[in-house]
């Protein structure tokens, strides 16, 4: 007999004794997604599915309109990642185009993205995730001279001094809580699950953890400056235009380059004595889950390792021969199966978009993206017994497409560009790596958990945040030299006529792709697939399970009605599913349809 969701607290359990639930929206992420969870009797999850309830229409808006334009546009994709996705609008028209850009504006794009990657991961870890780990509450019964050694104990093995290291600093954060405990006004930390047997810290750690978050609210602030001083604005920066970049009085004066150096040493002060030590200690303290088997989709790594095929477009140009020709800071490639004695080298014309259980008509095939369509279709939830509405997992059951590699699934992400980095043997990759697992005395295989996925993302961030300093002495060196080019000339009648481009290329979340079709000045066909269409999307066409999906099935949940679990690992990828227009009230219904027309002034 099947028992009513009032009667045992969950959405569904049926006559085997399995509890469908439904965590919608997750929260502390950008945009709409929704994930329902199939638990068995021992609390494991057996069956997970992805759902974006979101439209995201950019593509249509684009058709028509001049290519140089849609940068500015395309960048409205996402309210976060902006700049990735405006530079990458920007290098599709300019590969169409057959343009090469100028050293300084290669340069300057590098710093502005890096500035988007320190800035990303690091909101990320601290504001979207370390909550996942770190129980709020638990931090008012820490002593604070012990958790100012616990601090230095990490900073200890991360080799440096701790950013915070005064037992008084500790006790005034300290009593901030406690005050807010007691009067019951925790804000942004009051929907917790607070007291959780999942969380692992001791009360002096979850103090640690209090009190970098707050510190990483200031530090955040100074990232995005970096990305301001030659972006123009933030988060919509302005300056990149296709052909090289607008920014020339920022290149010619040297208190402007200055000024983005130190702020980039600060950060990196952050990064190094504060993220890493978190990292180290949160990824200590979590290591039983990290390397459990027994909770995972493939039994290899640990809770939330996933589907274990990782894929990087590459990114980073280290020299000026071209946008495909040159050396790249993170290296192109896929690792399949968690096999990590090969790599292979990217075949582009191995990506395709399906969309069997996507709410979009199709072709009855998955696309090429150059192919691709985006024609809206959708067909509803179903109602349960409950009274609750569930996914049609049989059929269609989200807006997000489900993007290919040559037929199968792929990650992507700093754990993509970590593992693909280290398995093809590139060097600057596998030092960081390695020396990350050294010092925290941890095996390769830690990476494939929910654990490792935010560790890499960790170590990416202080890779990133040591070469953006000799990016930023390489421009002063080259605009002390006297080269102030910025631009790459094109004559546009010629070049638009008839042409097609794409950028492929990597966002924080992942690798991400703009392909554009050409034809006498209009954009006759583009499409965009996103780092978290790769991650978030639904089955294949022949039941493959997504990055997403196969990260939940197996893991162990302590207490289904707080699945803390599930929002720990989803949270690990950093999803970004933005650009939502329909509104659903906590049953399912409608409540508005937002039309976007295709035809309206920009």
């Amino acid at each position: 007999m099947t028992e009513t969701a009032e009667e045992h607290g969950f959405h569904k359990t049926d006559a085997n004794g399995n509890k469908h639930i439904i965590v919608d929206p997750i929260t502390r992420i950008e945009g709409h997604l929704r994930i329902e969870a199939v638990i068995d009797s021992n609390n494991k999850i057996v069956d997970a599915f992805s759902s974006s309830t979101m439209f995201r229409g950019i593509e249509t808006i684009l058709k028509g309109r001049d290519p140089r334009d849609c940068g500015l546009m395309a960048m409205r994709i996402c309210g976060v990642c902006t700049g990735t996705h405006y530079q990458r609008s920007i290098e599709a028209v300019e590969d169409a185009f057959n343009i090469t850009i100028p050293k300084n504006a290669r340069l300057v794009r590098n710093l502005i993205q890096g500035s988007l990657y320190v800035h990303d991961h690091l909101v990320h870890f601290y504001h979207l995730h370390a909550l996942d780990f770190v129980d709020v509450v638990a931090a008012t019964k820490a002593d604070p001279a012990a958790t100012a050694a616990e601090a230095a104990k990490w900073a200890k093995v991360a080799g440096v001094a701790p950013y915070t290291s005064d037992p008084a600093e500790f006790k005034v954060i300290q009593d901030r809580i406690i005050k807010f405990v007691k009067e019951g006004r925790l804000g942004i930390f009051g929907n917790g699950y607070w007291g959780n047997p999942h969380y692992k810290l001791t009360p002096e750690q979850n103090l640690i953890g209090v009190a970098h978050y707050l510190k990483a609210l200031d530090i955040q602030r100074d990232m995005a400056k970096m990305q301001a001083i030659f972006g123009g604005k933030n988060p919509h920066p302005q300056s990149i235009v296709v052909g090289g970049v607008t920014c020339v009085q920022d290149i010619q004066n040297p208190a402007r380059i200055g000024l983005f150096k130190q702020l980039l040493q600060d950060s990196t002060e952050f990064i190094k004595r504060a993220y890493l030590p978190d990292i180290y200690m949160a990824g200590t303290m979590y290591a039983d889950e990290a390397t459990d088997k027994d909770a995972t989709f493939k039994g290899v790594g640990g809770t939330g390792g996933g589907i274990l095929s990782y894929m990087s477009y590459g990114d980073f140009r280290l020299d000026d021969t071209g946008f495909y020709n040159s050396a790249l800071l993170f290296p192109s490639g896929v690792v399949l199966d968690g096999d990590i004695s090969k790599a292979f080298d990217l075949d582009e014309t191995k990506i395709t978009e399906d969309v069997t259980h996507s709410w979009y008509e199709g072709t009855g095939a998955p696309e090429h993206p150059y192919e691709g369509t985006t024609i809206p279709k959708y067909t509803g939830l179903k109602e349960g017994e409950d009274g609750y509405k569930y996914l049609k997992t049989d059929e269609k059951y989200s807006w997000i497409k489900s993007p290919l590699y040559d037929g199968k699934k792929v990650e992507v992400g700093p754990l993509a560009r970590m593992v693909v980095g280290y398995v093809k043997g590139d060097e600057r990759i596998q030092k960081y790596v390695g020396n990350f697992l050294k010092r925290a005395n941890l095996p390769i295989t830690v990476l494939f958990s929910t654990v490792g996925r935010t560790a890499a993302r960790a170590i990416e961030t202080e890779l990133m945040a040591d070469v953006m300093l000799e990016w930023v002495d390489e421009l002063a060196k080259n605009a002390a030299s006297g080269d102030l080019s910025t631009w790459t000339d094109f004559d546009f009648d010629v070049v638009s006529a008839d042409s097609k481009g794409r950028a492929l290329s990597e966002a924080p979340r992942g690798s991400l792709g703009h392909w554009v079709k050409i034809k006498d000045g209009k954009v006759e066909n583009y499409q965009a697939v996103v780092p978290s269409t790769w991650n978030a999307g639904p089955r294949g066409p022949n039941g493959e399970v997504g990055a997403y999906e196969g990260s939940l099935i197996g893991t162990k949940v302590a207490d289904p009605e707080q699945p803390l679990e599930i929002i720990r690992t989803v949270h690990s990828f950093d999803p970004c599913i933005a650009c939502a227009v329909h509104v659903v009230d906590t049953k399912g219904k409608e409540l508005a349809v937002y039309k976007v027309d295709p035809t309206c002034a920009f």
